[in-house]
């Protein structure tokens, strides 16, 4: 589909490939599983997508069923500061604190205002707030206003958004509780987020254990992750949740089911498992059935599913240990 903007299509690769376009990123964000699609803002704060375009998840105006193979300028945005690519959809974080958003919203996730609705290029999420962090998930979006207050929208049949409501959003809702955050991830059908004082809660579905409160009872209002843990960011993936603590160490909760959890085991985990190796992370990217992060030296580390060679070192070997990517023709 072109996820991987070197050129290519349906082509999977098992070392590292360069972006095309001799463009200079500051932030990446890669879709939800079976998305097709990947996001990105330039040094310069230009936004700029590409892979599958249907439904106009790519936000440069059209919705070609061939997509984009190597990156393309999102529409009539404005400078920004943050991207996140959904499951059908993305949204971008504009200088200033507005929000916009693209794609597909049956279930609100544009936060325009609208169900049953989609669009090519990007619309105003509204609600007249100001935001300064955004994730889009696998059916919502979420986001931190400015003063820490978390707001979410979309798909809220599993409680999701947080809000302690029963029904979706196509406009945001406060996420109940009060809390005020400094790092919020919307993963599929479940968030997290991080508070100011690095206290981790998360809320919505909780299957496999994915919110790391000790059970696999779903919530509809945040609930805190368990062992006291301080953390210091939070990545919510499709069936896992993993987090990087105070000190660097490296915690993931949830299905484990292909070694994502990172931790040498195959079980659930329904509470924070330290990762193997003892490595210190600086960041962690959770996605569909693996996982990544950044060391404090630079490294990058991956672990979990590997079948289209999403670890990077060359095989399509699961490993449930953190393996260093690796480069085709040396280090």
């Amino acid at each position: 589909m072109g996820a991987l903007g070197d050129g290519s299509r349906d082509t999977n690769r098992l070392f590292p490939v360069r972006v095309l376009g001799g463009l200079a990123f500051s932030v990446v964000s890669a879709g939800g599983v079976d998305s097709g699609h990947t996001c990105a803002v330039t040094n310069a704060g230009a936004g700029y997508c590409w892979g599958y375009a249907l439904f106009g998840r790519l936000g440069d105006g059209t919705s070609n069923v061939g997509g984009a193979l190597v990156p393309d300028a999102v529409a009539d945005s404005a400078r920004l500061t943050a991207v996140s690519a959904g499951y059908e959809d993305g949204c971008g974080l504009a200088v200033g604190g507005a929000l916009w958003c693209w794609g597909n919203g049956p279930d609100g996730e544009l936060g325009n205002g609208a169900f049953y609705t989609y669009s090519l290029a990007p619309v105003r999420v509204g609600g007249g707030l100001s935001f300064v962090a955004v994730s889009a998930g696998g059916q919502h979006v979420c986001g931190i206003a400015a003063g820490g207050a978390g707001y979410c929208w979309g798909y809220n049949g599993l409680g999701a958004l947080g809000s302690g409501l029963a029904t979706s959003a196509a406009l945001p809702v406060a996420v109940a509780g009060g809390l005020a955050f400094v790092a919020i991830s919307a993963g599929r059908n479940h968030t997290c987020g991080i508070t100011a004082g690095g206290a981790a809660y998360c809320w919505g579905y909780n299957g496999f254990g994915r919110l790391g409160d000790s059970s696999t009872t779903a919530s509809g209002v945040p609930v805190p992750v368990s062992g006291g843990l301080r953390f210091a960011s939070i990545s919510s993936g499709g069936y896992h949740t993993c987090a990087v603590a105070a000190g660097g160490q490296g915690y993931c909760w949830g299905r484990n089911d292909s070694g994502q959890l990172g931790n040498g085991a195959a079980a659930d985990q329904w509470t924070p498992a330290a990762v193997a190796g003892g490595l210190t992370f600086k960041a962690l990217a959770t996605g569909w059935e693996h996982t990544c992060g950044v060391t404090t030296d630079g490294a990058v580390y991956c672990w979990g599913l590997n079948d289209h060679g999403q670890l990077g070192n060359g095989t399509t070997v699961a490993s449930p240990v953190p393996v260093r990517i690796a480069w085709a023709g040396g280090p």
